[in-house]
């Protein structure tokens, strides 16, 4: 273990965060924090987004679940990155044409109810809070496993780089943060990734090493059935999922149009697609040459053990010490994003939508998960199964809200409301039973620990059904907002530079709120009231 080297890496992660997200410290309005004033390049803002997507469950526990269950697994980072497509085809550029600054605001300008916002509010918390608990597992589980610390040490720490720079300045900070941490986290990956591969192969010797004795992984078991239930459950998760997830429709608020957040989403692909090449690399190799780790209970570590085991010595130490730097970068970039968005929420909803209330709403967005992750410390269930778990629940409600309030006209508020309540009710009961440990074996233990296979399914009709039943309150407005969701800003509004600066000065919510009703657009002071349902 080479502490000095490792406790060196992580501060200066540490320091680069801070360093970088004193940018946002020029951020003055409430659209600064919240969405960069929708001035994000496509580039910055693809890096951005690949930076808070790659968490704790792409960097270390994707190569883990490899360690333990073989190739089957490879599918995490297929469906992570194929989610992105599905997004840019349904939802990226209709999304932010809306002109809202969150799911919340969305949910209200296309239904024109407060119940469907409050309701939204809630799981954007829940599904953020929950997203959190994992990068702090995971910040705790690599501190102790490369410096010795106690495991509520890296959560302690992550949670407070995060509050300071999402403090400081808000979208406009974490956004220069994220994208910077992108960049490490691949460097990170690659360079190890490159000389384990030559020592492999037998291209490279380093001193005092000759060969490295291959063990076989553990074996594939028969389950009868079993493992291709979760296969497709997985798929459906993860697919379906990144649309859902609170930090990541947040990013997309923040581009100049709707063109621009098309051209982030591939540029997004092409990162993701780069970027998850490598975890499969340290999996192949640890199922190789450390399969006592998945034995062990401790397959979520070999990212951050198998640069020494293969290379030791000096170049060992720094190959560990640069892939503890990314895994930082990593926790930072997720929690980051994750705190800025449920910031963003309880902010309008709570404490009020100003600078003032989004800084009091961003301590009780971090301080809360890092609680429970505390309490969670002892799960013993892997990071990439925690967050497939929360891609379930966001799959089962904000995916089902979106797609449908985009691209069907007869949605209504009890209907979003009911499929909300349904899929995400179902998804969390499933998702608490696995943490819990108290599936059990056999079928019923597989369907709890991988449900959007079903909730997913169960969302979608329960919305659909009860829209069906209540067809008398679809939205007066409803076919106004989804011309301006589905026409491009140039034939919308030709003045379009200028719409987005009347957007910029008002409160978050009520402009889109405001176009849905078919109601003028006027400039609302930051402390301003919203219009009612």
């Amino acid at each position: 273990m080479s502490t000095p080297q490792n406790l060196t890496a992580v501060l200066l992660v540490v320091l680069a965060t801070v360093a970088v997200g004193g940018y946002g410290l020029r951020s003055r309005s409430t659209s600064d924090f919240y969405v960069a004033s929708r001035t994000v390049s496509p580039l910055r803002n693809a890096a951005a987004i690949s930076g808070e997507y790659l968490s704790a469950a792409s960097y270390l526990g994707i190569a883990g679940l490899v360690v333990a269950y073989g190739s089957t697994m490879l599918w995490y980072g297929i469906g992570y990155t194929g989610g992105y497509l599905v997004l840019l085809v349904l939802v990226a550029a209709p999304l932010r044409r809306s002109g809202a600054y969150t799911v919340s605001d969305f949910a209200e300008a296309r239904l024109g109810s407060l119940g469907v916002r409050r309701v939204a509010t809630v799981f954007v918390v829940v599904i953020g809070w929950l997203y959190q608990v994992p990068q702090l597992q995971g910040a705790g589980l690599a501190l102790h496993t490369t410096l010795g610390a106690p495991p509520w040490a890296g959560a302690v720490l992550v949670s407070v780089v995060v509050l300071v720079s999402v403090i400081a300045g808000g979208m406009r900070s974490v956004t220069l943060v994220q994208a910077f941490q992108f960049w490490l986290k691949l460097a990170a990956l690659a360079v190890p990734a490159i000389v384990l591969l030559l020592v492999w192969r037998g291209a490279w010797h380093p001193s005092g090493t000759s060969a490295v004795a291959a063990a076989h992984g553990p074996p594939v078991r028969n389950d009868g059935g079993r493992g291709l239930y979760t296969l497709y459950s997985l798929m459906v998760a993860t697919f379906l999922g990144a649309m859902g997830l609170p930090h990541v429709i947040a990013r997309f608020y923040t581009n100049p149009d709707g063109r621009g957040a098309r051209r982030t989403t591939v540029g997004v692909l092409g990162l993701l697609g780069v970027f998850y090449l490598l975890p499969e690399v340290y999996g192949g190799l640890g199922r190789l040459f450390a399969p006592g780790l998945a034995e062990a209970n401790r397959a979520d570590t070999v990212v951050l053990l198998l640069p020494g085991r293969l290379v030791p010595g000096v170049a060992g130490q720094l190959l560990t010490a640069l892939v503890v730097a990314g895994a930082f970068a990593a926790f930072l970039s997720t929690c980051s994003g994750l705190a800025l968005s449920v910031a963003a929420v309880l902010s309008q909803d709570v404490v009020g939508g100003d600078v003032r209330g989004f800084r009091k709403a961003s301590a009780v967005a971090v301080v809360a998960p890092c609680a429970i992750a505390l309490l969670l410390s002892e799960s013993g269930v892997s990071v990439a199964h925690e967050i497939g778990l929360i891609f379930s629940v966001a799959a089962s409600t904000f995916c089902p809200l979106l797609v449908l309030g985009i691209w069907w006209r007869r949605l209504t508020a009890p209907g979003a409301v009911a499929g909300m309540l349904v899929g995400g009710g179902l998804a969390l009961a499933a998702a608490t039973v696995t943490l819990l440990g108290a599936g059990g074996p056999g079928w019923i233990g597989t369907l709890l620990a991988e449900p959007a296979a079903w909730s997913v399914p169960a969302a979608f009709l329960t919305m659909v059904g009860v829209s069906l039943a209540t067809r008398a309150r679809v939205p007066a407005g409803a076919s106004m907002m989804l011309a301006r969701l589905h026409v491009p800003e140039e034939l919308a509004a030709p003045a379009g530079a200028t719409t987005r600066r009347r957007e910029a000065t008002t409160r978050p919510g009520t402009a889109a709120v405001r176009r849905a009703a078919g109601t003028t657009d006027r400039q609302v002071p930051p402390g301003g009231s919203r219009p009612g349902p």
